[in-house]
């Protein structure tokens, strides 16, 4: 028989790293202890279609078009009465919106065809239907099944990588590290969490550090100030002190020719 793989060798530097990330996932818990999704839906077929329309779109501007567009069709089957140019009105304020209203007709066609218009409770089921990629699957897993998927966006691979929690060079890196160092108990909060602060605090550019409650854990340098309060000062010097920003030099006007 063959033998079963063996376990990476759990070093002190990897236990110091795991305890730092439990203590970032407890203080990010406290800061908001039921976090969930900004999309709205009112059931799991409505979550996929959300997640769906959400690519390059925010969840604000997703919200407002499916408002009408669920009361209108929160089933495939109604999507699919509703037919392609109808369902293309009511989402065309969201970015690509042609194209995704053909993968919200197509998924749902897909649905009823296969799945008996229900949504499937599996990754690869669900990647299987027109306009949903791993993001998205891991996203209907975790909010409409309650499985402890991990969804990177680009605010959870950001997050991931500038504090140092799970590094990676892609999407799937990051996940994959995640589940690694996540405690099994914020797991299923885990991409929220990181989604909420990477988009309120955690932001891209000048991240909000003096309202980051994991701050003091967090290896991104220099940590931005509190509006009004200056540039952070550069990297330290040889002394080992922060070095000040060199005033500009003072302009001198050239000197005026005689008349000859």
């Amino acid at each position: 028989m063959p033998k079963s793989a063996a376990k990476p060798r759990r070093t002190a530097k990897s236990a110091a790293h795991e305890a730092r990330v439990e203590q970032m996932f407890e203080l990010l818990a406290d800061s908001r202890p039921e976090p969930k999704t900004e999309l709205d839906y009112i059931n799991p077929f409505a979550l996929v279609v959300a997640v769906a329309l959400s690519a390059q779109a925010t969840d604000v501007g997703v919200n407002k078009a499916t408002k009408a567009l669920f009361k209108a069709a929160d089933t495939p089957e109604k999507m699919v009465a509703l037919g392609e140019d109808k369902i293309r009105d009511f989402i065309k304020t969201i970015g690509l919106y042609r194209n995704k209203a053909k993968n919200v007709l197509a998924l749902s066609q897909k649905l009823i065809a296969e799945y008996g218009g229900e949504v499937p409770r599996s990754r690869e089921a669900l990647e299987s239907l027109p306009g949903v990629g791993r993001k998205t699957a891991n996203v209907v897993l975790n909010e409409a099944f309650g499985e402890h998927t991990i969804a990177v966006d680009t605010h959870v691979f950001r997050v991931s990588n500038r504090t140092g929690i799970a590094p990676g060079k892609n999407p799937l890196q990051v996940e994959l590290g995640l589940e690694r160092v996540v405690p099994e108990r914020f797991k299923h909060g885990a991409h929220h969490w990181l989604i909420l602060h990477g988009r309120y605090v955690c932001v891209a550019q000048k991240p909000r550090c003096y309202a980051c409650v994991i701050a003091d854990l967090c290896p991104f340098e220099p940590k931005t100030p509190p509006p009004g309060e200056g540039k952070p000062a550069k990297a330290a010097g040889k002394t080992g002190k922060p070095v000040a920003p060199k005033k500009p030099a003072a302009k001198t006007k050239p000197a005026k020719k005689k008349p000859a």
